[in-house]
């Protein structure tokens, strides 16, 4: 039985409030699985955590965060390796977990691509292995270089440690001179079980899982470390190459195979969503005696030219996703209910658990939603879906599949000790002792205190140094909180950032001579900040913080305004509901009327506008470069497709124009420069002329951009 609110009957608000919790999870999950190698949640759970983030941005495109986990791979590389670029980026896949989910995989490639239900389209399926990523580069059939997937586009060199693995050649006969190949660095049951006999009887940190073992023996400083571990490796795929391995997925493979890599033998090809389905029972029920861990099917278009048609998402290929397992559930003590306040103020309760094993992960923390979600009902005393009554001291079912995990299943009321009283949630914020109030409509009470709450000014300043905001480095989240509440040097906004080294230097009592610091990394500190007077806008745009305005949103507007002056003169002349700026924010594809009053309102408000003023003054912000080839007919232009397109379908026009360098607009304006109208063209084409705009069929589009 489970509890969770399905996505389909959240609230805006309640939506709201799920993200907020659900970036929280997946980022600490992010840094325990690929730079500690300790996960806290299986894959399966957060698979699933993923899984129900995408799902409620999907509904609420206006609610994505600015931590928005939809826009990241991976984690960032650790400390101890030199980096490496990758050359092709080392994506994530979208994963799925019910048999309707393939089905629409398959038709959403169908719509995307223009074929009809009856058209033949194979698909290959192939054991998901629970594993550490890895890509190997091959010059001239020579392994130079061996690279983890870190955060996707920069990862760990372990050259070295790769090197001492028997299932991964030093040369290869008969490639191409470039060949980069990707696949899973895994530790079998048999030898994980020895391992670890071996760890326990020299006095050794033993392993949790294979999974686990394995990243920990590939990531080790001496690679006499690695050689000593029983590592295997699968190839599944690639990335740069000089010249095409082949013209299908599994042709591929197969010539992979040919010049020694391991490749899974469970590798099938499958015609539709019928027999992948089947083949996956046939690897689940398999997956006990195969000897090594899997937690799903991985299914790719087998054809590369419709690979290539179908292209990425942000992080994520159109033309694979995973279908994963389901996971499992326990039962175990709720200790207590404890608030936490988020950036928004948002109070969100959370369940402190008696730790309890589940799949494989210890659990001692799960959410708890809002105040009606423990109580079992809303504010006007009726019954809520899902509905439980949680008190602490009840023995509870933590779920950790399908939806959002961990979470409280169920409660046995058995078991209830008899003093247990209702849980009475506070109307007044644990931080600063505003009231908290809750709308009317919305299912989350927040802090009234605004800049004076801490809770929300120091989460606030954590997401303006975070790592795809500022990255500042030596200035984290516990720094930020001991500079928060620091009487000499404060840091209360992110231009106080700016001004620290000069306030130091005018304190006699110095930074270095604190406990914790010393000369080093107080001069360290300083020079990072140095290094950030100069940003990226994108950068800038998604530090300030702004509601809705994620990593995509950001680099969305960055390459649509270019610079901050005109970003920043759009935002100050905007006014929302109407006006030219306000049009020309509404005309970028992408762009709601919820995130454009978002921007126009939190420059317009005067605190606000002064604290984002005061910051700019200390920066330097690069511009933007417009996406996709700089030298195309098309770069640089704001283009709009309407009416019906018959050679390829409107999502992949869009997505040839973007990378062609232009920009694609939802509606025309006097800022667009052409207008492709097909058949059934209404108000925007008959708007174009009356502007003046040119406008042309999709064939003269087609010969436009035919050579570029």
């Amino acid at each position: 039985m489970t509890a969770e609110t399905p996505v389909e009957h959240l609230t805006e608000d309640a939506a709201r409030a799920e993200l907020a919790r659900l970036a929280h999870q997946i980022a600490q999950a992010d840094a325990a699985y690929h730079l500690h190698d300790a996960p806290e949640i299986s894959d399966a759970a957060y698979d699933a955590l993923k899984r129900r983030n995408a799902e409620i941005e999907a509904r609420f495109p206006a609610l994505i965060r600015p931590d928005s986990p939809s826009a990241r791979v991976g984690a960032a590389p650790a400390e101890g390796f030199a980096k490496v670029r990758h050359e092709r980026r080392m994506l994530s896949l979208e994963n799925a977990f019910e048999p309707a989910e393939i089905a629409e995989f398959d038709a959403r490639i169908r719509r995307y691509l223009g074929l009809g239900d009856d058209a033949p389209l194979i698909y290959t399926a192939e054991p998901k292995i629970d594993g550490l990523s890895l890509s190997l580069r091959y010059e001239g059939g020579r392994l130079v270089q061996a690279a983890t997937r870190g955060d996707g586009e920069t990862g760990e060199n372990v050259t070295a440690n790769a090197r001492t693995l028997s299932d991964i050649p030093a040369r290869i006969e008969g490639a191409p001179d470039i060949l980069e190949v990707r696949g899973e660095v895994y530790m079998a049951h048999a030898d994980f079980e020895a391992l670890n006999t071996r760890q326990a009887e020299a006095g050794q940190k033993t392993f949790a899982n294979p999974r686990n073992a394995a990243a920990g023996s590939l990531r080790q400083l001496d690679p006499a470390i690695t050689a000593s571990r029983p590592l295997r490796f699968f190839a599944y795929g690639w990335g740069a190459l000089s010249a095409p391995l082949a013209d299908t997925q599994k042709g591929a493979i197969d010539r992979l195979e040919k010049f020694g890599f391991p490749v899974n033998p469970w590798t099938a090809l499958c015609d539709g969503p019928d027999a992948l389905l089947a083949q996956y029972a046939a690897i689940e029920q398999r997956r006990a005696t195969l000897g090594y861990d899997i937690d799903g099917v991985v299914y790719k278009v087998d054809d590369l030219a419709l690979q290539d048609r179908l292209g990425f998402r942000s992080t994520t290929p159109r033309w694979a996703i995973a279908h994963k397992f389901p996971a499992e559930l326990a039962w175990t003590r709720l200790e207590r209910i404890e608030i936490q306040v988020g950036r928004t103020g948002a109070l969100s309760p959370v369940a402190r658990l008696m730790p309890v094993t589940v799949g494989g992960v210890v659990v001692s923390n799960a959410t708890l939603h809002n105040e009606d979600y423990i109580a079992g009902r809303d504010s006007r005393g009726m019954a809520i879906r899902d509905g439980k009554d949680f008190r602490e001291g009840d023995w509870v079912q933590v779920y950790r599949a399908g939806d959002v995990i961990p979470k409280l299943a169920d409660v046995d009321l058995s078991k209830r000790p008899p003093d247990a009283a209702p849980y009475a949630f506070p109307a007044i914020c644990p931080e600063c002792g505003s009231d908290a109030i809750r709308e009317e409509s919305d299912s989350v009470r927040r802090c009234t205190g605004g800049l004076i709450c801490p809770a929300q000014a120091v989460e606030r300043l954590k997401h303006f140094v975070s790592r795809n905001a500022f990255d500042i480095e030596g200035l984290g989240a516990k720094q930020v909180e001991m500079f928060y509440r620091d009487e000499v040097l404060p840091i209360r906004e992110p231009a106080d950032i700016f001004t620290l080294e000069a306030r130091d230097r005018a304190n006699i009592p110095k930074l270095k001579n604190r406990d914790g610091w010393g000369e080093k990394s107080a001069t360290n500190l300083f020079a990072a900040i140095q290094a950030r007077r100069t940003i990226p806008l994108h950068r800038l745009i998604f530090a300030l913080g702004i509601r809705h305005v994620g990593e995509v949103n950001a680099d969305l507007l960055a390459r649509n305004y270019l610079t901050w002056q005109a970003f920043e003169a759009a935002m100050t002349n905007a006014t929302v509901g109407g006006g030219a700026e306000w049009e020309q924010l509404l005309s970028i594809d992408g762009v709601g009327q919820v995130l454009a009053s978002s921007l126009v309102t939190a420059f317009h408000q005067p605190a606000e506008r002064a604290s984002i003023d005061r910051l700019v003054a200390h920066l330097s912000v690069e511009p933007a470069q417009p996406r996709g080839q700089v030298d195309s007919p098309v770069a640089g232009k704001t283009v709009v497709f309407t009416g019906t397109l018959e050679r390829m379908t409107r999502a992949e026009a869009k997505a040839r124009a973007e990378a062609l360098g232009a920009k694609v607009a939802g509606s025309v304006s006097k800022k667009t420069d052409l207008v492709v109208a097909g058949p059934g063209a209404g108000s925007k084409a008959k708007q174009a002329a009356d502007l003046g705009i040119e406008t042309i069929d999709e064939e003269a589009w087609l010969q436009l951009i035919g050579g570029a």
